[in-house]
């Protein structure tokens, strides 16, 4: 490259440094979406095993990177539960958040394991949860409520083992002791079906919520991406619809909906800047047009069918492709290369490949919207804390059955490893604080963090280095899982339920640890042979 391409090339990547790292700082999503995540939904009938699955990154760098197994407990007649009100946090080495007791509920006498990410994500009855804030009217938040997004999502796990189970217990915890969070979809799955639940505050100084939950039929998918999906409802259809019993009334009261006017709609009722959002609507597309491009769904519509049949039946490549993806090959591809002027004037493709992050090139491309929560964003994201994957089934023993694909940092630079709802135990850096301790490579976060980091700085050709590490192994995880289930369930068949769990908590550490080491063997490769860059 000439001399004033480079230095066009250069003044272009210090000037878009400077303007992320300001939006970074004080962007509309960090505002409104502290949490902002993707969860997708797949009907037994619409994967490709039968499994029903749920999903979840957790797109945010303020919620705990560590992870650890919670085991069922007994508690004695009349004990009571703490509860807690999640509130940022800046007085430790990054941001993070602090949990303040604010009150009690009273206790059940036994609770089931669960795996505790973040937002946990499954118990040992193979319920699993998928999380996604949408938001809502800002009116409806109240500061008179107990029940917050975490907190609701430890007590369904806990106590609950089937879907509609765990939305009945949410109805009457968040009736009695109000709703806390901001506008959130937990999508939840058993054994047998998968349902989206959107839950809203009942107004300030209130306690109570506003709630519904709509069933994704098992032969569809579906998807949340911090936005409010559910329009209209039947509730005279309980098999696919459930909601609390003021959901008209509060919408009604506050002139949100004309009865008799209008159709009701709840997502326009209690969440309609939701719909406004290009970095929802965006990846709603994106995640149906893959499902089912046979549907050839406008890229920039407005609502999107709350689910979807699948072309084909869903596999976890798939899914995996779906959660690492950045608008590839669409006219909203984030990883397009830059272009720089040459000596005669005319556009050239730089050698760099996208020396910044894919996302942070949609300002100089003139892709809509722009950086932020109303702007474009990809599926695949840097702050993603962790992302899940789950799977429940019915025909095997839940020890067996329930699993959860478990990926660090952002999905598109990492790999899911294997977690049994039955697990007891998992690999140490797994279970180190990342968030409040700082850097340390004791983190198993912090070595995909690291490795994400790196290879953004030229993601064209780092990516592709790290693919041919992690797409094999990937694969021998996804081609591995029939045999390891099959000796786990052999053993099983023998009442040796304990070496049975104790072989797939082997598993999964021996797995973890692995990735682990590699993932910092690999940010080391990239350091040392893109030296020229840092």
């Amino acid at each position: 490259m000439k001399l004033k391409g480079m230095l066009s090339l250069i003044a272009v990547f210090f000037a878009f440094q400077a303007i992320s790292i300001a939006q970074i700082d004080k962007s509309d999503w960090e505002a409104n979406f502290p949490d902002g995540c993707t969860s997708i939904t797949v009907g037994k009938k619409a994967s490709v095993d039968g499994s029903v699955q749920t999903s979840h990154t957790d797109d945010s760098h303020r919620t705990r990177s560590e992870i650890n197994i919670t085991p069922a407990k007994k508690y004695p007649k009349g004990s009571m539960q703490a509860v807690y009100r999640r509130v940022p946090c800046d007085s430790f080495p990054m941001p993070t958040y602090q949990y303040n007791k604010i009150g009690e509920i009273p206790q059940v006498e036994t609770t089931y394991a669960f795996i505790n990410t973040a937002y946990p994500c499954m118990n040992e009855k193979q319920l699993a949860i998928g999380e996604s804030t949408f938001g809502g009217r800002e009116s409806l938040q109240s500061n008179k409520g107990m029940i917050d997004c975490i907190q609701l999502c430890q007590l369904m796990l806990e106590r609950c083992s089937t879907a509609r189970d765990a939305i009945s217990l949410a109805g009457k915890l968040c009736k009695e002791y109000g709703w806390s969070d901001a506008g959130e979809c937990l999508t939840i799955a058993d054994k047998q079906e998968v349902w989206h639940f959107e839950i809203v505050g009942p107004g300030k100084d209130k306690v109570g919520a506003v709630w519904v939950a709509q069933r994704v039929p098992d032969d569809q998918v579906g998807v949340n991406a911090n936005a409010s999906t559910i329009k209209e409802i039947d509730l005279k259809n309980p098999d696919y619809f459930m909601a609390s019993e003021n959901i008209y009334s509060v919408a009604k009261e506050n002139g949100w909906y004309k009865e008799g006017q209008e159709t009701f709609r709840f997502c326009y009722a209690y969440a309609p800047e939701s719909r406004t959002s290009f970095a929802s609507r965006r990846r709603e597309w994106r995640v149906l047009d893959l499902m089912a491009p046979s549907l050839k769904l406008d890229p920039n519509a407005e609502n999107y069918p709350f689910s979807v049949k699948p072309d084909k039946p869903v596999t976890l490549e798939w899914m995996k492709r779906i959660f690492s993806d950045y608008y590839e090959g669409t006219p909203f591809d984030m990883t397009k290369d830059l272009t720089v002027a040459n000596d005669s004037g005319k556009m050239q493709i730089s050698p760099m490949a996208n020396p910044q992050m894919p996302y942070d090139m949609n300002k100089m491309l003139h892709i809509n919207g722009g950086w932020g929560w109303r702007g474009e964003r990809p599926i695949a994201r840097w702050y993603t804390m962790y992302g899940t994957i789950t799977q429940s089934r019915s025909w095997l023993p839940d020890e067996i059955g329930g699993l959860v694909w478990l990926a660090l940092d952002n999905i598109a630079t990492s790999v899911y490893i294997p977690v049994y709802c039955s697990t007891t135990d998992l690999p140490l850096p797994y279970k180190t604080p990342g968030r409040t301790r700082g850097y340390t490579m004791e983190s198993a976060w912090w070595a995909f963090n690291r490795l994400g980091t790196l290879a953004a700085h030229r993601w064209g050709d780092m990516r592709k280095d790290i693919d041919k590490v992690w797409k094999p192994w990937q694969k021998e995880m996804f081609d591995n899982q029939a045999k390891i289930e099959n000796d786990a369930l052999q053993l099983m068949n023998q009442k040796k339920n304990k070496q049975a769990i104790e072989g797939l908590t082997r598993y999964t550490n021996d797995w973890g640890n692995k990735v682990v080491k590699k993932a910092w063997d690999l940010g080391d490769f990239l350091w040392t042979k893109y030296d020229e860059l840092f």
